[in-house]
Protein backbone atom coordinates (compact mmCIF):
# COMPACT_ATOMS: atom_id res chain seq x y z
CA UNK A 1 0.00 0.00 0.00
CA UNK A 2 1.16 3.22 -0.69
CA UNK A 3 2.00 6.27 1.44
CA UNK A 4 -0.99 9.28 0.51
CA UNK A 5 0.60 12.56 0.04
CA UNK A 6 -2.10 15.37 -0.67
CA UNK A 7 -1.75 17.21 -3.99
CA UNK A 8 -2.54 20.92 -4.14
CA UNK A 9 -5.97 19.97 -6.04
CA UNK A 10 -7.24 17.84 -3.38
CA UNK A 11 -7.12 20.43 -0.68
CA UNK A 12 -10.23 22.09 0.09
CA UNK A 13 -10.45 24.41 3.20
CA UNK A 14 -13.28 25.81 4.81
CA UNK A 15 -14.24 28.22 7.04
CA UNK A 16 -14.80 27.60 11.07
CA UNK A 17 -15.90 30.27 13.62
CA UNK A 18 -14.79 29.84 17.20
CA UNK A 19 -16.60 32.36 20.41
CA UNK A 20 -13.19 32.67 22.18
CA UNK A 21 -15.52 34.23 25.78
CA UNK A 22 -14.68 32.70 28.84
CA UNK A 23 -12.08 29.92 27.03
CA UNK A 24 -8.87 29.32 28.41
CA UNK A 25 -6.02 30.96 26.34
CA UNK A 26 -3.45 27.99 25.79
CA UNK A 27 -6.35 25.49 25.17
CA UNK A 28 -7.78 27.34 22.60
CA UNK A 29 -4.34 28.00 20.89
CA UNK A 30 -3.68 24.49 20.56
CA UNK A 31 -6.83 23.71 18.84
CA UNK A 32 -6.74 26.27 16.65
CA UNK A 33 -3.22 25.29 15.87
CA UNK A 34 -4.55 21.66 15.35
CA UNK A 35 -6.99 22.53 12.69
CA UNK A 36 -5.05 25.69 11.11
CA UNK A 37 -2.35 22.31 10.42
CA UNK A 38 -5.12 19.95 9.21
CA UNK A 39 -4.15 17.10 11.77
CA UNK A 40 -7.65 16.85 11.77
CA UNK A 41 -7.92 15.53 8.27
CA UNK A 42 -7.70 12.05 7.05
CA UNK A 43 -5.62 13.42 4.28
CA UNK A 44 -2.88 15.85 6.63
CA UNK A 45 -0.06 15.60 5.00
CA UNK A 46 3.12 17.25 7.00
CA UNK A 47 4.44 19.60 4.05
CA UNK A 48 1.29 21.01 2.83
CA UNK A 49 -0.97 23.47 3.74
CA UNK A 50 -4.02 21.25 4.09
CA UNK A 51 -5.43 23.27 7.14
CA UNK A 52 -8.89 25.05 7.30
CA UNK A 53 -9.50 28.95 7.68
CA UNK A 54 -10.41 30.10 11.60
CA UNK A 55 -12.45 33.06 12.62
CA UNK A 56 -12.09 33.78 16.37
CA UNK A 57 -14.22 36.76 17.79
CA UNK A 58 -14.91 37.95 20.86
CA UNK A 59 -11.15 37.48 22.00
CA UNK A 60 -10.95 40.50 24.71
CA UNK A 61 -12.99 37.89 26.62
CA UNK A 62 -9.86 35.01 27.10
CA UNK A 63 -9.31 34.52 30.54
CA UNK A 64 -5.99 32.66 31.83
CA UNK A 65 -4.92 30.47 34.76
CA UNK A 66 -3.51 31.28 38.18
CA UNK A 67 -1.63 34.95 38.37
CA UNK A 68 -0.53 34.57 34.49
CA UNK A 69 -2.92 37.90 34.16
CA UNK A 70 0.07 40.08 36.32
CA UNK A 71 2.71 38.02 35.48
CA UNK A 72 2.82 36.65 31.92
CA UNK A 73 4.75 39.49 30.37
CA UNK A 74 4.93 39.61 26.00
CA UNK A 75 8.40 41.57 25.09
CA UNK A 76 9.14 43.60 22.00
CA UNK A 77 12.31 44.74 21.09
CA UNK A 78 13.39 47.31 18.22
CA UNK A 79 16.59 46.38 16.83
CA UNK A 80 18.16 49.51 18.74
CA UNK A 81 20.69 49.31 21.82
CA UNK A 82 18.37 49.27 24.95
CA UNK A 83 14.76 49.13 22.91
CA UNK A 84 13.24 46.39 24.66
CA UNK A 85 9.67 46.83 25.51
CA UNK A 86 7.29 44.62 27.73
CA UNK A 87 3.93 44.39 28.30
CA UNK A 88 1.52 42.18 31.04
CA UNK A 89 -0.73 40.20 30.24
CA UNK A 90 -3.82 42.70 31.43
CA UNK A 91 -2.12 45.45 29.16
CA UNK A 92 -2.03 43.72 26.66
CA UNK A 93 -5.72 42.69 26.78
CA UNK A 94 -6.86 46.15 26.59
CA UNK A 95 -4.53 47.59 24.08
CA UNK A 96 -4.81 44.85 21.79
CA UNK A 97 -6.44 41.18 22.75
CA UNK A 98 -6.21 40.13 19.12
CA UNK A 99 -2.42 39.93 18.91
CA UNK A 100 -2.39 37.51 22.24
CA UNK A 101 -4.28 34.65 20.51
CA UNK A 102 -2.39 34.98 17.52
CA UNK A 103 1.15 35.24 19.51
CA UNK A 104 0.15 32.06 21.37
CA UNK A 105 -1.17 30.13 17.77
CA UNK A 106 2.06 31.62 15.85
CA UNK A 107 4.27 29.47 18.68
CA UNK A 108 2.44 26.30 17.93
CA UNK A 109 3.02 26.29 13.98
CA UNK A 110 5.86 25.37 12.12
CA UNK A 111 8.74 28.10 11.66
CA UNK A 112 9.35 29.10 7.70
CA UNK A 113 7.23 28.94 4.62
CA UNK A 114 4.48 26.78 5.76
CA UNK A 115 4.06 28.28 8.93
CA UNK A 116 3.51 32.03 7.94
CA UNK A 117 0.71 30.42 5.39
CA UNK A 118 -0.67 28.96 7.95
CA UNK A 119 -0.97 31.65 10.32
CA UNK A 120 -2.46 34.12 7.25
CA UNK A 121 -5.58 31.71 7.64
CA UNK A 122 -6.38 32.65 11.11
CA UNK A 123 -8.81 35.76 11.68
CA UNK A 124 -9.12 37.11 15.29
CA UNK A 125 -11.11 40.09 16.29
CA UNK A 126 -12.16 41.67 19.41
CA UNK A 127 -15.69 41.83 19.49
CA UNK A 128 -18.40 39.94 18.03
CA UNK A 129 -19.31 40.62 14.52
CA UNK A 130 -16.43 39.39 11.62
CA UNK A 131 -16.76 40.55 7.90
CA UNK A 132 -16.38 36.95 7.23
CA UNK A 133 -20.22 35.66 7.07
CA UNK A 134 -19.78 35.76 2.75
CA UNK A 135 -17.83 32.48 3.11
CA UNK A 136 -20.70 30.67 5.21
CA UNK A 137 -18.67 29.84 8.38
CA UNK A 138 -19.31 26.93 10.80
CA UNK A 139 -19.62 27.35 14.06
CA UNK A 140 -16.65 25.40 15.94
CA UNK A 141 -17.45 24.47 19.44
CA UNK A 142 -14.28 23.92 21.34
Amino acid sequence: MKTFSAKPQDINHEWFVVDAKDKILGRLAAKIAHILRGKHKAIYTPHMDTGDFIVVTNVEHLVVTGKKTLQKIYYRHTGYPGGIYSRTFEQMLNKCPEKILIHAVKGMLPKGPLGYAMIKKLKVYAGESHPHSAQLPKTLDI
